[in-house]
């Protein structure tokens, strides 16, 4: 069996890029402000914030989710959204790590 490409590369830089591609449009960018300014679980209200449709919002809601950015919870009749501190600090982790570990001098090229 052959190598696909992410075996190319290491879990880390598998790992960034994934979170590199969720959070890579500005909708999902909008969701998570929009939580994080919330500091609690935010269900409907989040299609008001981001003035996306319904199904665009739940769209972007379920890649953040399956991503472990964000968590739900079902309350009542609808999903209700928060940040994952866990994941989020992670991610905020891998992403110091990475810049970090890249520190450039000054550079004059190109």
């Amino acid at each position: 069996m052959g190598l696909t490409k992410t075996d190319l590369f290491t879990e880390e830089q598998n790992e960034l890029a994934q979170f590199a591609r969720v959070m890579g449009h500005p909708a999902r960018i909008a969701i998570l402000e929009c939580l994080i300014k919330a500091n609690a679980c935010v269900n409907a209200e989040l299609v008001g914030e981001v003035g996306l449709a319904q199904a665009t919002v739940s769209q972007h809601l379920k890649e953040l989710k399956a991503s472990g950015l964000i968590s739900g919870s079902v309350q009542g009749t609808s999903m209700s959204y928060c940040i994952n501190p866990k994941k989020w600090n992670e991610v905020k982790g891998l992403l110091n790590q990475f810049f970090d570990r890249f520190n450039l001098p000054n550079m004059d090229c190109c």
